[in-house]
């Protein structure tokens, strides 16, 4: 575990101490790649301004109701995809076909209907996730061991008490595979979305400084982007840890 980690941080020294020095030898052109130090000052201006929190609120709350609605919706559509042959016969042509066009694609579609406001930013997020969300938790219902249903179904489980006993469970781990999958492609339409039509928001502020050519803010905006995804990742995770954790007990029999 420790040495893990010092190899993580070690890694992370290299490509930070490559990043300082590169301009600054007159590898990179500091015009378009300033050194680090340079971008955490952009950045602590930010965060001491608070100029960062309103654009950070911003983007998790464009984040949140997207996800949020692929999870209630990709959610329960795979696990009946995946319970139901008859559901699934009828329903996967359609869905096959529509998860493979790309969210970027379908933005125009999204303005057109929704205009440029933040309905249309969080229906191309939502696009964007539930389509890993629906297949795995398709996949996860549809893996389950048939021992462990045979098993429960011998000692009387069946119907609700099955599904809530034995299928979800067996599940999950799938379930949040898709979900952190989910959340990683909404952070890249995040982006692509909040460049058009926005004021605010994390890929705003990658835009706007670009356009001003102010490059260690862009670049300190990418970073901010880069500490709020991996933040989610995290908490995903630990809720993942916290609700599959009767496999780590059982592991440990």
């Amino acid at each position: 575990m420790i040495r893990t980690l010092l190899l993580r941080a070690s890694v992370a020294v290299l490509i930070l101490g490559a990043w300082e020095i590169a301009p600054r030898a007159g590898l990179a052109d500091p015009t378009f790649l300033p050194p680090f130090s340079s971008v955490v000052d952009a950045l602590w201006h930010w965060v001491t301004s608070g100029e960062i929190v309103r654009h950070v609120s911003i983007s998790l709350q464009r984040t949140a109701l997207g996800l949020g609605m692929s999870i209630l919706i990709g959610v329960p559509l795979g696990i009946l995809i995946g319970t139901s042959h008859l559901f699934a016969g009828a329903f996967d042509g359609p869905l096959q076909a529509s998860r493979q066009v790309s969210a970027i694609a379908l933005f125009p579609v999204f303005i057109l209907f929704f205009g440029i406001g933040e309905l249309s930013k969080v229906m191309i997020i939502f696009w964007a996730s539930v389509w890993p969300i629906l297949l795995n938790a398709t996949a996860g219902v549809t893996d389950v061991d048939p021992v462990l249903v045979r098993s429960a179904r011998s000692m009387g489980a069946k119907g609700l008490v099955l599904f809530r006993k034995v299928t979800l469970p067996a599940a999950l781990p799938a379930i949040f595979t898709g979900i952190r999958t989910g959340a990683a492609y909404a952070f890249m339409v995040l982006v692509a979305a909040e460049m058009i039509g926005a004021n605010a928001g994390l890929g705003f502020l990658v835009l706007h400084s670009q356009e001003i050519f102010r490059i260690p803010e862009m670049y300190a905006a990418i970073v901010a982007l880069a500490v709020f995804g991996l933040v989610l990742n995290k908490f995903l995770l630990w809720l993942e840890h916290n609700l599959t954790s009767w496999r780590t007990a059982a592991a440990g029999r």
